[in-house]
């Protein structure tokens, strides 16, 4: 897949920029934070997507009795 696909429609979404940043400016130690802070927030993505997913089941379980 193309990653275009995933990118928000909107030219000034963070998300898009930080795909479309040019990273040769970067040193290895700049890149390897960069990792990290990424890596942080896709747990952080994760975590609010279970909650979501727990909190949909859980209502459903109550309103499905």
């Amino acid at each position: 897949m193309d990653m275009e696909e995933y990118l928000p429609k909107r030219a000034d979404d963070p998300l898009a920029q930080l795909l479309r940043q040019d990273l040769d400016p970067l040193s290895v130690i700049e890149l390897e934070a960069r990792i990290k802070a990424l890596e942080g927030e896709i747990a952080r993505t994760r975590a609010k997507i279970e909650g979501a997913v727990n909190h949909k089941a859980i209502a459903e379980a109550l309103f499905n009795k």
